[in-house]
């Protein structure tokens, strides 16, 4: 027998092929996409115009709001996890300004690619990312709403930019599994 026999593929249940494969869909997923881009771009515009995020006293803003996620990590039940709060106390809070720019421009491209529909799927990956060190350092606020939402944006990535920039981007990129046709001879 070869290798190949033994390999077992489960078919996509038809909902699951309807909601995060079918371009039908592709409306709903250019709502949340949309508003989920802007949620960002306008949280990164307001870091980036910002002096405290980026600028002459950039690193500010960021050490303030890790100082505050360190105090959350006591009691029985902390809001910020032991191994978090020593990445935090050993890497973060020594290198603010490259976290500052990271955070400010990191925000603003993932808004502008969402809103685009470009690299949606990767656009919602890091925006979820960030979603997660935020509820890491003991912020809930929007973060597990807007997580919920990029974790199906990444499900959708096929469609999810179809009424957008990826509609045509992928086709012609490919994936690293599927070269597009600027990777055709």
């Amino acid at each position: 027998m070869s290798k190949k026999e033994f390999v077992t593929q489960i078919p996509e249940p038809p909902l699951s092929r309807f909601l995060f494969a079918d371009t039908r869909m592709g409306w709903l997923w250019t709502i949340l996409r949309i508003y989920i881009g802007w949620q960002w771009l306008y949280a990164g515009y307001e870091k980036v115009i910002s002096p405290v995020w980026v600028g002459p006293k950039a690193g500010m803003a960021i050490e303030g709001f890790l100082m505050g996620a360190l105090k959350k990590t006591s009691g029985a039940h902390p809001d910020v996890s032991g191994w978090y709060a020593e990445f935090i106390k050993s890497f973060v809070l020594h290198h603010t300004v490259l976290f500052s720019y990271m955070v400010s421009f990191g925000e603003l491209f993932v808004g502008i690619a969402l809103i685009l529909g470009l690299f949606t799927g990767l656009a919602a990956f890091f925006g979820g990312f960030m979603n997660m060190n935020y509820l890491f350092a003991g912020t809930i606020s929007t973060n597990p709403f807007m997580f919920v939402i990029e974790l199906l944006l990444i499900l959708a990535w096929r469609v999810a930019g179809w009424y957008g920039l990826d509609r045509y981007i992928l086709p012609l990129l490919g994936t690293p599994w599927q070269p597009g046709k600027a990777f055709k001879k």
